[in-house]
């Protein structure tokens, strides 16, 4: 018989059949949701350690409570072994995947969304456990948002405006200091004729963040604002709308970004006035790709144009055209770091344009990447290799090079680095070949980092000179913020470590200067500031190590996760230690153990 786990909020679990069970022990339910949420099994000792450690016999502790799970999951489920193995009743629906992996139908329909997992929970003396749900919590939280605010788009694209107000309103509540969150409130009032609950929600989020922050609203959100109302007035001629969406893709291509962006979203309006369909989807693709890759801080209003071609491509000829828009929909998901929801995105373009080799390159390529952020290098490995495979079948070496980037860097963050500087190089090779000279500064800034390790400080100096220099000239903040922190190592390199935290401070502004930063790379930079920081004593450095934990914990990138236990640890925060160690055994990364060998325990 399935029963319903609920771990958001008070957890209960339900059977059709009878009363919700309930444990005796609020122990029993942090087992649970550690066996649940962890991605590989853990031994016996490893869950006596983290939940009973305090207990006189911590093993016949961690017994009664996996025979409390047991009767809970019924005859059809098993929690058994050493490591310990859950397996529920078939058909059982556990809450925690339906956010993380389901749709956003489903997920908004959880009772619990928006709460915290295991809500309100305070185990005693079980302070590894205590990290562990912290991390787990912020976890949720951010998928929870995540959740909500596509919940949002998706009903706006679905025609269902006043649902999707209330899914945003929900989100901006949730984190009211995001940009993307207020920006899309903002745009849905306008979409539903009401400009001054539009005004009204600007005026309140600029007092906001003046008062918290004292900053200004970004161009994302004054853009919100500004939005156009949908013009009226005769069909256009379909022969106009067309040459309109070609010269809008035009002006992008040859570097004229916003006039180009601009062309283009009055094409989006035209072609939904001639009611052409192809023409409705395909200025949608172009606009949304061109905000997404080229036009900086817009992806929201290109996620939008994304939901609104599923909505409008419903025909099995449009099916590639969808598995398109999906793999953008993965790209930005993986940029903003809610990897549940970009690996469900990927995985549908996949399963949809399995048999098309362009559709295969990009979205395992960006499955590939999603898998790095997360330090699941195997898989990582495995799926970048078969996006280089594909883009050579589809000739396609802007997303060759892309993927062979990508490689490199997972050959760098495990310290393979003849592996890197080959992939590196041929990325580089491939992109000033096919004149893709934006974005050349990223595998240079990864290449620079290498030489750095190698002891080439010059070689260092040239590659990343070049690399911050041209990233600057684009004004991208991602290639601009990775050009900053590999400078930083290259100073401290050679003993300039005050230059060293300068250089890293810069570069955690450049790169977030949008309201759609690449969020691993500020995790990563926060890495490097709390190393610095640590080695030479720097008064900031425990709030560096704050903003590190939050930061990868509501994200999922383990292997940050980890690092950033492990500087708590070395300030001496109670049950890091043990849940740095816990996080690293499910990373296979020699560099990460060698970091963690000398954690204090």
């Amino acid at each position: 018989m399935p029963i319903q786990i609920q771990l958001l909020g008070q957890p209960r679990i339900t059977c059709e059949s009878k009363a919700a069970y309930r444990f005796r022990g609020r122990k029993s339910w942090g087992l649970l949701a550690v066996l649940l949420l962890s991605e590989r099994t853990r031994t016996r000792s490893e869950l006596a350690s983290l939940l009973f450690s305090e207990a006189n016999d911590p093993l016949r502790a961690l017994r009664w409570s996996l025979a409390e799970i047991r009767r809970a999951l019924g005859d059809a489920g098993s929690v058994e072994g050493d490591p310990v193995e859950i397996r529920l009743p078939p058909g059982s629906v556990v809450d925690i995947e339906v956010l993380l992996r389901g749709s956003w139908r489903d997920a908004v329909r959880l009772e619990g969304i928006g709460a915290d997992l295991l809500e309100g929970f305070t185990i005693r003396n079980a302070p590894a456990f205590a990290s562990w749900l912290l991390s787990e919590q912020r976890h949720v939280a951010a998928a929870s948002e995540a959740i909500l605010h596509e919940a949002a788009i998706g009903s706006m694209s679905a025609g269902q405006p006043n649902e999707a107000i209330r899914f945003a309103v929900r989100a901006s509540a949730m984190n009211p200091f995001d940009e993307n969150h207020q920006a899309l409130l903002i745009r849905l009032y306008r979409r539903t004729g009401d400009a001054a609950a539009a005004a009204r929600q600007f005026a309140d989020y600029e007092a906001l963040i003046e008062h918290e922050l004292g900053s200004s609203p970004g161009p994302v959100v004054r853009s919100a604002l500004r939005a156009r109302d949908e013009a009226h007035g005769d069909d256009p001629d379909e022969r106009a709308v067309e040459a309109i969406v070609e010269a809008g893709a035009a002006a992008v291509a040859a570097g004229a970004i916003e006039s180009g962006v601009e062309t283009l979203r009055t094409a989006v309006g035209l072609a939904d006035r001639s009611a052409v369909r192809s023409f409705r989807i395909t200025s949608r693709l172009i606009l949304a790709e061109a905000l997404v890759h080229s036009l900086r801080g817009f992806d929201e209003e290109g996620i939008a144009a994304l939901h609104e071609v599923r909505e409008i491509a419903h025909r099995p000829d449009d099916d590639l055209l969808v598995a398109n828009a999906l793999s953008e929909l993965g790209y930005v998901d993986f940029l903003r770091a809610r990897y549940g929801r970009a690996e469900h995105w990927l995985h549908e373009a996949l399963r949809i344009g399995d048999t098309n080799p362009t559709i295969v390159a990009k979205s395992a390529a960006y499955l590939g990447s999603v898998e790095s952020d997360r330090a699941n290098y195997g898989r990582a490995r495995a799926l970048l290799r078969q996006a280089v495979d594909s883009a050579t079948e589809a000739t396609d070496p802007r997303m060759e090079a892309y993927a062979r980037s990508m490689l490199g860097r997972v050959h760098l963050l495990q310290g393979d680095l003849d592996g890197a500087m080959g992939y590196l190089d041929s990325s580089i090779e491939i992109a000033e070949q096919h004149h893709w000279l934006a974005f050349v500064p990223w595998p240079q800034a990864l290449k620079g980092e290498v030489a750095i390790i190698y002891g080439d400080l010059d070689g260092a100096e040239r590659l990343l000179g070049h690399a911050f220099a041209r990233a600057c000239q684009l004004g991208d903040p991602c290639w601009e913020g990775l050009a900053s922190m590999a400078l930083a190592h290259l100073s401290e390199a050679r003993g300039e470590s005050d230059a060293a935290f300068d250089l890293l401070e810069e570069a955690r502004v450049r790169n977030n200067r949008f309201a759609d930063p690449y969020v691993w790379l500020d995790g990563y930079i926060l890495d490097a500031q709390c190393t610095l920081g640590l080695r030479h004593g720097h008064a900031d450095t425990s709030q560096w190590v704050s903003e590190m934990q939050d930061l990868t914990s509501r994200t999922d990138m383990k292997e940050l996760v980890a690092r950033a236990m492990a500087h708590g640890a070395r300030l001496g925060r109670p049950g890091d230690a043990e849940a740095a160690l816990m996080l690293a055994r499910e990373v296979a990364n020699p560099a990460l153990d060698s970091v963690l060998s000398s954690v204090p325990r």
